[in-house]
């Protein structure tokens, strides 16, 4: 479809000038039958951290102690699988109903009575997180080698209660630690938690402040990520403005912002030609972040986010489809400059109780509900007593192949076809090209300049397979790159 055509244009030439040096895909074909793909000869693009491959949870989640536990074994493994040093983000739309319960006795703040809004939290949602759920998340992250961005309650909190959950966790998990997260999708806080007529940047960075302060008096050290906005990207510029002079810019880790391609599950719209479809916005976000990052010296992350928002859509969400999205989404954000990406997840309860109780993708499984993953967009599904890798996690685990690595520059036409590529150079000094044929009928066949052989590779029966197989193997490079799937090319000779 010829929009589709344009859009992927756009988004290509937008990263290309924000200084995405990993991506360049052209309009113009030479030959469609030939896909030409070189090293170019540019500056290296941004360094990949090491922690560049995260998930997000609820932290309602730690309403369960026995969940982020080093008893929890299956989980563990998953999460040691998909990463050996991955970033755990807690928060979601639970993030803002629990409360720190240091002692038995302990009760939560006072609330303000409010109507509730449909699809949101119910208002009367009330949990605790107590210490042994800290210090069992601490052997958790032992146990999978992973650090920790801990989420802490803006919107039904106050400064005290924040401070002392605050000490107690930093001092639990110590490095670990990456840093603190006070309130989830603040942005959205005027439809929900706060009076809309008065609600605002302004508004959210002198409340944050009261929180952040009153945790610096207690933990001198804290660090701090924010404003982990849901979509309106015009806060990062008000941030700016304020921070810039503030002493507690010096506490700031990073920004941070969620991102989802469309939604809600019922949107006919969510298809999976959509999701494979190039979005501009993307790379647009990208640049509005990085101008603030820039300006207050600090990376930027994409903390929570997935295919479809509101639990993810069946057939979407859950299949190959969403492998190769993930792949080709977390690679784009790595040539971009992003710090890192955590995709939400986790336990279907969990999900739910954030929307209101339902996951309204159910409405749209007609077949046996026990052959999806609830939520439906999870990388990591919880079925009886078993952590099942989902799709979405085979490209996620292609993706961090890149880890630790340096974006290179990449001459690449795919013509016609819908696919991307990416290079980088490993920490292990080895230059690596990842290519992602996202085209549902159309080969890719490659013309490439050296010598090079297979590293890994990504693939299914079809998109709309619910099973992914990625897999680390050595071979001659393929001459033509099937439809959907994705392979990561070595350079021979390097180590």
């Amino acid at each position: 479809m010829r929009i589709f055509d344009r859009r992927r244009f756009l988004a290509a030439l937008a990263a290309w000038s924000v200084g995405g040096a990993g991506l360049r895909s052209l309009a113009q074909a030479v030959d469609p039958r030939r896909t030409t793909l070189g090293l170019g000869s540019g500056a290296p693009g941004p360094k990949i951290p090491a922690g560049f491959i995260g998930l997000s949870y609820e932290t309602q989640q730690l309403s369960d102690p026995g969940f982020f536990s080093p008893a929890n074994r299956g989980l563990i493994a998953q999460f040691k699988a998909l990463s050996p040093h991955g970033v755990l983000r807690l928060g979601g739309n639970t993030s803002d109903y629990g409360y720190w319960k240091p002692t038995p006795e302990s009760i939560p703040p006072p609330r303000a009575p409010r109507p509730y809004v449909l699809g949101d939290p119910p208002p009367d949602l009330s949990y605790a997180i107590t210490p042994e759920a800290v210090h069992n998340l601490r052997g958790f992250l032992d146990a999978t080698g992973w650090t920790c961005l801990y989420g802490i309650n803006l919107g039904t909190n106050v400064p005290a209660l924040a401070a002392a959950e605050a000490a107690y966790v930093s001092r639990v998990l110590g490095a670990k630690l990456e840093y603190f997260q006070i309130g989830n999708e603040a942005d959205r806080f005027g439809s929900t938690i706060r009076d809309p007529k008065t609600w605002s940047p302004e508004a959210f960075l002198a409340e944050w402040l009261t929180f952040a302060n009153a945790i610096v008096g207690r933990v001198p050290t804290a660090r701090f990520g924010m404003p982990d906005i849901a979509r309106d990207e015009t806060w990062f510029a008000a941030i700016g403005r304020r921070l810039a002079t503030d002493p507690i810019r010096a506490h700031l880790a990073c920004l941070s912002h969620h991102y989802y391609i469309g939604g809600p599950p019922s949107n006919p719209l969510m298809t999976i030609d959509y999701i494979l479809t190039a979005d501009p916005r993307v790379p647009a976000v990208a640049a509005i972040v990085s101008r603030t990052a820039a300006q207050l010296h600090t990376p930027w992350r994409m903390t929570e986010g997935n295919t479809c928002f509101r639990g993810g859509k069946p057939g979407v969400s859950d299949v190959f489809a969403a492998s190769l999205w993930a792949a080709d989404y977390l690679l784009l954000l790595a040539s971009l400059g992003y710090a890192g990406v955590n995709l939400h997840g986790g336990d279907r309860q969990m999900i739910a109780i954030g929307l209101g109780g339902v996951l309204p993708g159910d409405a749209l499984v007609h077949d046996d509900p026990a052959t999806h993953p609830h939520p439906y967009y999870a990388p990591i599904a919880h079925i009886g007593d078993r952590y099942v890798p989902e799709p979405v996690y085979a490209g996620m685990q292609f993706a961090g192949v890149f880890a630790g690595g340096t974006m290179l520059p990449i001459e690449f036409d795919p013509g016609s076809v819908n696919a991307t590529a990416y290079a980088a150079k490993l920490a292990n000094g080895r230059t690596v090209v990842a290519v992602i044929n996202k085209d549902r009928r159309r080969p890719l066949d490659l013309a490439m300049d050296g010598s090079w052989e297979t590293l890994a590779t990504l693939t299914a029966p079809s998109l709309e397979s619910t099973r992914a197989s990625f897999r680390r193997s050595s071979g001659p490079a393929p001459a033509s790159v099937a439809p959907a799937s994705a392979v990561i090319l070595r350079r021979r000779g390097e180590g």
